[in-house]
């Protein structure tokens, strides 16, 4: 199923030609700073399935896992659009909340759990990590 998307003021729009890889919750300290103190929700697709059009601004920092994150955004509204991974160029991580409503996508797994505050509500029936877990596979 494609998917689509767009930025709060429209802006920004995005057509995925593919699947996501994973879709993963992530309370890294980050996620948490971006997300107003929640955690981000995010869709893993391949790179070359994201096609974005208008004009983006960035922010990059080092994450704990000691990679370089990049994370890009709308600069009229500040909507998150994707983050992208100094170790997986070949992926980008799409938020939740740039996707049309209704795109069926659901967290996989949840991330940097040692990260969430104490009054989190952490699904007990997801996958979840600690930290940093494996990188995705390669695409086929």
């Amino acid at each position: 199923m494609p998917y689509t998307g767009q930025c709060a003021c429209g802006s920004v729009t995005l057509a995925i030609a593919g699947e996501p890889i994973a879709t993963r919750q992530c309370w890294c300290r980050q996620c948490q700073q971006i997300a107003a103190g929640s955690p981000t929700n995010n869709a893993i697709f391949k790179s070359e399935d994201v096609a974005i059009t208008g004009a983006l601004a960035h922010k990059t920092w080092t994450a704990a896992s000691g990679n370089t994150l990049t994370f890009h955004f709308c600069p009229a509204c500040g909507s998150q659009v994707f983050g992208q991974s100094s170790a997986r160029l070949h992926l980008k991580t799409v938020r939740f909340g740039v996707l049309d409503a209704n795109h069926g996508l659901a967290p996989q797994a949840i991330i940097w759990t040692d990260d969430a505050p104490a009054w989190a509500l952490l699904d007990p029936t997801l996958e979840s990590w600690p930290q940093q877990p494996p990188a995705p596979p390669p695409p086929a």
